[in-house]
């Protein structure tokens, strides 16, 4: 079992990669054209929002409160109750989702003087935010349902289509930065339609494979429907649980706005080299372990579930801990080297890296909350993580208060990774409290060989990273060839490390004897 998860996990991780690096393209671009000024600062709290709103309706809330059901339905229902459940469910989001469109394309104003606040004061900087606000709400309608196909998909163990879907919003970003832009009279709002027309493909490239499935089903309205009642009562507080991030993130963005221009930006660019591995092997993992758990579940077996959930806790460590040191050394060269041209400037580069150093501090955690929050979701408790989640939003907003005076933009990016801590500690906690998990055998010498591997993998960045002015100095082809040989480098060290010791990538040995 442990090798299909592994399998399963490094399909969605490959595709990922793929959306990943055009991610980056497409930042790059973004930061070229329009740099860490107005403009960017405008368009990132309007894609933002209904990004937040993403996380609820779409791969957050509703899916972790729709996998485990549909697993369970078509673990123990006939084929036709499963697309009774897909149709009544899908009409029930549909409609939903439209009634939240409306009102948030209504209320634009509104909602941008309640999550940036600052703007208020800055006219041009209000008004536009406003106008993008309403191109990229629609966004949210198009993009839930696209996780809803995507949860069925996965759930069927068709998890290459949703991992290779957000390649879409990336290429349809790119054409709007560089084709559409120059020919708008405000450049910046052709971020806004790629954003439109992004959610629109991505929904359509996923509806030839629903129908090679049999789940195409027409939309029904029915909240009457047990299996739609069920969902709903899980997604309720889970709306919640599995957002506590985002909202930390959204509370970030809130307080960013009362500092200087540029602010959001930096956040947002530092934010993004966080999430390459937080997407390719955190969402992954997640993605994968989610519908196992469930499986696992469902069917009783307890002794599966422990040893599964003990493997991706194993495989957090052993991939989030140097992409974690690894962040945090070549924090300003990644960012000079991807951002540092155009619009883009030496001090942009600067406040960025202290950003993301702040952020890398909490990769650990933050991919830890995606497994843990998986473990409880997958036995239908959503009220656990919510809690919890309760818990480490507090903290986040007592950190911030706290950091923001000393350290500015990098102390709320410091105030989020410490709380993701907190959040991943106690949800550990009562893991152990509700369930009974226990680590297995063999996680004391794991970790010895883990914290060796990485003290190795950083004696070779350290040792062969330049100071920060330098990369600056550097000419593009200086910056990519230095970069990309250092980051080889470690992670062959590293790798080569774990292999010498014994660590192998088909062999997690979540207990000795299984």
């Amino acid at each position: 079992m442990s090798e299909r998860l592994l399998k399963s996990t490094a399909t969605v991780g490959g595709m990922t990669l793929i959306s990943r690096i055009l991610g980056f393209v497409r930042d790059v671009v973004i930061a070229h054209s329009f740099g860490a000024g107005l403009g960017a600062d405008a368009f990132f709290v309007a894609f933002r929002i209904p990004n937040f709103l993403r996380r609820l309706f779409a791969e957050g809330a509703f899916s972790q409160a729709f996998v485990p059901i549909l697993s369970e339905y078509r673990t123990q229902r006939s084929p036709e109750q499963v697309r009774e459940l897909v149709g009544n469910v899908s009409g029930t989001l549909g409609t939903v989702l439209m009634v939240v469109t409306a009102v948030g394309i209504v209320a634009a104003p509104v909602i941008i003087m309640v999550f940036a606040p600052g703007y208020i004061g800055q006219a041009d900087k209000y008004a536009l935010s406003t106008d993008l606000l309403r191109l990229t709400f629609p966004y949210l309608f198009f993009i839930s349902l696209t996780a809803l196909a995507g949860g069925i998909l996965n759930t069927y163990g068709r998890f290459s289509v949703p991992a290779f879907t957000p390649v879409l919003l990336n290429l349809s970003m790119i054409a709007a930065t560089l084709w559409l832009a120059p020919r708008m009279q405000q450049p910046v709002m052709a971020l806004a339609w790629g954003v439109f027309a992004a959610g629109v493909v991505q929904l359509l490239f996923q509806l030839p494979f629903l129908h090679r499935l049999g789940m195409l089903i027409r939309p029904r309205m029915s909240r009457s429907d047990a299996g739609v009642k069920r969902i709903l009562r899980l997604m309720t507080p889970a709306l919640f649980g599995t957002s506590v991030v985002q909202i930390n993130l959204l509370f970030d963005t809130l307080i960013a706005s009362f500092l200087v221009t540029g602010s959001i930006s930096w956040l947002y660019y530092s934010d993004r080299l966080v999430e390459f591995p937080l997407g390719v092997f955190g969402a992954a993992l997640a993605t994968v372990i989610l519908p196992t758990l469930s499986r696992n579940h469902a069917q009783g077996s307890a002794e599966d579930y422990a040893r599964n959930l003990d493997w991706g806790l194993r495989w957090v460590m052993v991939i989030s801990t140097p992409a974690m040191l690894g962040l945090l050394v070549l924090a300003g060269p990644m960012l000079a080297t991807l951002f540092r041209y155009g619009e883009f400037t030496d001090h942009d580069v600067d406040m960025a890296a202290r950003s993301l150093m702040a952020f890398a501090v909490g990769l650990p955690a933050y991919i830890y909350i995606k497994v843990l929050a998986s473990a409880f979701y997958a036995r239908q408790d959503t009220r656990t993580p919510v809690r919890i989640g309760v818990i480490a939003m507090l903290s986040n907003m007592v950190l911030n208060i706290a950091l923001v005076f000393p350290l500015a933009h990098a102390g709320l990016a410091l105030a989020t990774s410490l709380s993701a801590y907190i959040n991943a500690g106690l949800l550990y906690r009562h893991l152990v409290k509700k369930t009974g998990y226990r680590p297995q055998p063999g996680w004391s010498p794991l970790l010895v060989k883990v914290a060796t591997a990485n003290a190795l993998m950083m004696a070779v960045l350290i040792a062969g990273s330049a100071g920060l002015p330098q990369w600056l100095h550097w000419h593009l082809a200086q910056r990519a060839a230095h970069l990309t040989l250092w980051l080889a480098a470690g992670a062959a060290v590293y790798l080569i490390a774990l292999g010498l010791m014994g660590v192998r990538p088909r062999r997690p040995r979540p207990a000795p004897g299984n």
